[in-house]
């Protein structure tokens, strides 16, 4: 699977929030500062060339967008990216890396514990 830029992200994440919709939807539903509608409907071209959406053309010169992989799979998959490619691939360096930067807390830190004794 192809890695997203920034700005096809952004434009994912709305995909994720809203669910299967038109260019115009997704490009209005924006919270962020408005990328011109053409260069956005660039992006989801080029999300729909890297197999992240599928267009289908509904009317005219309407497309509606079909998510292909779900957030979470996304998400998944590229924290398992960073976990191999900046921690060795090791959870135990992540979390302690954000423990040291003091960006995790100790009491962040017993609820993860108390998430991962509970699956056990």
């Amino acid at each position: 699977m192809e890695k997203l830029t920034h700005q096809e992200e952004e434009v994912m994440l709305i995909v994720w929030q809203k669910g299967q919709g038109t260019i115009r939807e997704y490009h209005e539903a924006s919270t962020k500062p408005l990328m011109p509608y053409t260069t956005f409907a660039s992006v989801i071209k080029n999300l729909e060339r890297k197999k992240y959406l599928k267009l289908r053309r509904i009317g005219g010169t309407t497309n509606l967008c079909i998510p292909l992989i779900e957030g979470s799979e996304y998400k998944r998959r590229f924290m398992s990216g960073v976990i191999r490619d900046y921690f060795q691939n090791s959870y135990k360096e992540m979390v302690s890396f954000f423990a040291k930067e003091e960006k995790i807390s100790a009491d962040e830190l017993k609820e993860i514990i108390s998430i991962i004794e509970q699956k056990n």
